[in-house]
Order: C-alpha cells, then structure tokens, then sequence
C-alpha cells in the first residue's frame, strides 16, 4: 500500500480496576508498531473506581501502514461486514470509527469486538463524508 489514507490513527483502551494495566497495555501493542509510544492518562469512574487510559496516536505514514495491516487480519467475513458499514463507521467530519477485541489482542488476534477503539482521520479532498468513504473502502479493499 503506497498512499495512506488517514492524517493520524488513533488508539484507545480503558484499564478498569479489576483489570491489569500491563495486560491492556500488551493488548493495544498488538496494534501498534514497536516503537510507537503509548500514553497513559489516570481517570475516575462514576463510583470512584480507578479508569487508566491508554492511548497513541499515529502520524507517521508508516505506522499508519502497520496498523491498516494489522486489521487484514480480519476474517474475510469480519472485512466485508465492516465494508458494508462504512457509511455507519465515517462521520460528517471525515473519521473513520472502528471498535476491536480487547481479549483478542491481547491474545495476539485482531478481531472486531469491544476494548479497543481505533479512529482514523481520512484524507479526503475535497474533505466530504462521501468521498472519506471511498478512500477508506479503497485501503481496506487492498489489505
């Protein structure tokens, strides 16, 4: 894949109490690229309980490629439901919205699912919903 489709990719996980940070942690990495660094950000939840937030954002063209790649791990059938929901997955303002298996990664597989969100701002000029779809169905054709 030579062009990137996306200005940046973010990636986000919550570390609820009763789970271990480090586990979350290597869960995400399976996404992302080795040296990518990863923020963690202390929050509260509604009863006091303790929320870690791990986070990256990726800009650089080649870790965007790492991540697009990871998601060609998608079963065939997990690809073709995502595709047929693109018009769901992209918003007004050009970013594409996708949720994945916490579990999964953590396991080493990239499956859709909950834990881990992903959100990729499209390039698309001129900067419309219609035309940020066809640059995301074209990446995720080609993976």
């Amino acid at each position: 894949m030579s062009s990137v489709p996306f200005h940046y990719v973010d990636l986000r996980a919550f570390c609820y109490a009763t789970e271990d940070s480090a586990r979350v942690e290597s869960a995400l990495r399976t996404l992302m690229p080795e040296d990518a660094e990863l923020e963690q950000t202390a929050s509260e939840g509604h009863h006091g309980d303790r929320i870690l937030v791990h986070s990256t954002r990726l800009e650089r063209a080649d870790e965007i490629r790492h991540v697009l790649s990871q998601l060609g791990a998608l079963e065939p059938s997990e690809r073709e439901d995502l595709l047929a929901e693109l018009e769901e997955r992209v918003d007004d303002n050009t970013s594409f919205f996708l949720t994945l298996s916490k579990q999964a990664a953590f396991n080493g597989r990239v499956e859709r699912g909950d834990g881990i969100t992903l959100r990729g701002k499209v390039e698309a000029y001129p900067a419309t919903k219609d035309r940020a779809i066809e640059h995301v169905r074209e990446a995720l054709e080609t993976l």
